[in-house]
């Protein structure tokens, strides 16, 4: 096994993560306002079982990124 690092500011490596936060960000941080840092936190580990386990994506056929890894 071998360590892949790109040059500094070039994300590459870290393609799939970038994608992932960028989603985040635009459909739920941007979209709310959070009274409390619990209560962002509950939401959080909401939006994450949401994405994982509801939500389709394109990449994998339509499916959510847990039926793909199980399938």
């Amino acid at each position: 096994m071998r360590q892949s690092m790109s040059k500094a500011g070039c994300p590459y490596d870290n393609a799939p993560m970038e994608r992932y936060y960028n989603t985040f960000k635009n459909c739920f941080y941007y979209r709310f306002t959070f009274e409390s840092e619990e209560l962002l936190d509950e939401m959080t580990k909401s939006y994450v079982n949401w994405y994982n386990y509801v939500r389709p994506h394109s990449y994998n056929k339509y499916s959510t990124p847990m039926e793909a890894h199980f399938s």
